[in-house]
């Protein structure tokens, strides 16, 4: 089993009204075990799209998992669908049956039982997988020694799922290789730069190790993803290769562990008992949701304000009047201020602030969308920045803004 195919079924997908983070969490899973995501589709809940999208499914890929479209209905089309496809006949799962009645139970909803007992319902030909944090189960129907599992759609039952019931499933029946993946962040060189110094280096890669480039901002992420059949080999192979690409841009890698930037921001500040606070105005919080999205983070992350407000900006983090009215609120001066208050406020080693125009309308002084200046102050000494990104739409600004201001700290403290 090497090659797998997603489909999302759901008008809501198609609609745009819902984003599909689905198939980005079960490719990811599925990679990690060997098996490779060659196609995902998204599609309505019609029964002939449904069976004509698992026809085609079943020709590109030995593992088909579809998303979506299970309800507690008589009109449920998707499970109408999968019996016609596997030529079977839905009818009532006693096992099935017993396990939504204990769910319903415990959570005290007897009482919609009834309504529910279609979920019950299942292609007598599949395999129940029991789903302990919603009503529709998951079931897994075979065809020719290929695999089709059904899953609803909702993310926080999906996750379980794929990762308590499914991955350990096709780990125990299939001989899968180990895979084994490691991250290497580089800043302060542009992708195509980067490419060619290291031309050799990657051309040289043993066949059972892939890079790839996977620009966040202006972070460019080198992902080496090693195969085979012996995991302790394949990570020394892997850090092997990395001790040679060191050389090459050493004075540019941030990173040779972590992924995300708040993860490599936690490792050294936890390293070097560091703590850390905000003040947020453009980024409306972004910052400190990145920071404590980690794990641990309250050993170093001591507090954060969002004063939007110039009255507040003054008020709480001691901005001068005559600062702002000299430089306006989206100014150097303002954010160096900002930070200087906000670390004397809580009392941090570090402090970060920003300021600026997130749109869509123009700030209150006038200044232009997508402007930002943010400081990052360290101890004493403080790094201050513009920013000016007319381009980007409110919310991916805020969240360039925060990864920038991330990635700018982590960059000096590695070089510290």
């Amino acid at each position: 089993m090497e090659k797998a195919v997603l489909i999302t079924i759901g008008d809501e997908i198609l609609s745009g009204n819902t984003i599909d983070t689905n198939s980005n969490f079960i490719a990811t899973e599925l990679k990690n075990i060997g098996i490779k995501v060659v196609q995902i589709f998204t599609i309505s809940d019609e029964i002939e799209t449904i069976k004509n999208t698992l026809d085609i499914a079943f020709k590109l890929g030995d593992l088909v998992i579809t998303t979506g479209g299970l309800g507690p209905t008589r009109d449920d089309k998707t499970k109408k669908a999968l019996a016609e496809f596997f030529n079977d006949e839905i009818a009532l799962d006693e096992v099935t049956f017993n396990h939504l009645k204990g769910y319903m139970e415990k959570r005290g909803r007897l009482d919609i039982l009834e309504r529910n007992k279609e979920q019950a319902f299942v292609p007598t030909k599949s395999i129940v997988f029991q789903n302990h944090f919603g009503t529709a189960p998951c079931m897994m129907m075979e065809l020719n020694g290929k695999l089709s599992y059904s899953l609803p759609g909702v993310p926080y039952e999906v996750k379980p799922l794929i990762k308590d019931q499914i991955i350990p499933y096709l780990q125990g029946r299939f001989n899968l290789n180990y895979i084994h993946g490691r991250i290497i962040s580089v800043v302060g060189i542009p992708e195509s730069i980067l490419a060619d110094t290291i031309e050799d280096w990657e051309l040289a890669l043993p066949e059972n190790i892939s890079l790839s480039y996977l620009p966040v901002g202006t972070r460019v992420k080198l992902r080496l993803t090693a195969s085979g059949d012996n995991e302790d080999i394949l990570k020394q192979q892997t850090e092997d290769e990395i001790q040679k690409l060191l050389p090459l841009i050493k004075d540019n890698v941030i990173a040779v562990s972590e992924d995300k930037i708040e993860s490599i921001l936690a490792e050294i500040l936890t390293e070097r008992n560091l703590t850390i606070s905000t003040a947020e105005s453009c980024t409306g919080g972004e910052l400190a949701k990145m920071i404590t999205s980690v794990s641990g983070s309250s050993k170093y992350f001591l507090g954060g304000m969002v004063p939007y407000a110039t009255e507040k900006k003054i008020k709480i983090l001691n901005v001068s009047r005559e600062t702002v009215d000299q430089f306006t609120v989206v100014s150097e001066q303002v954010a160096q201020e900002m930070a200087k208050g906000c670390q004397n406020l809580f009392d941090t080693d570090i402090s970060l602030s920003t300021t600026g125009v997130a749109g869509p309308g123009k700030g209150e002084d006038g200044k232009d969308i997508g402007t930002v200046f943010y400081t990052i102050r360290i101890k004493d000494q403080e790094v201050t920045s513009k920013l000016y990104m007319p381009h980007l739409e409110r919310l991916d600004f805020m969240n360039f803004v925060s990864q920038k201001v991330i990635q700018d700290l982590v960059g000096l403290l590695v070089n510290q």
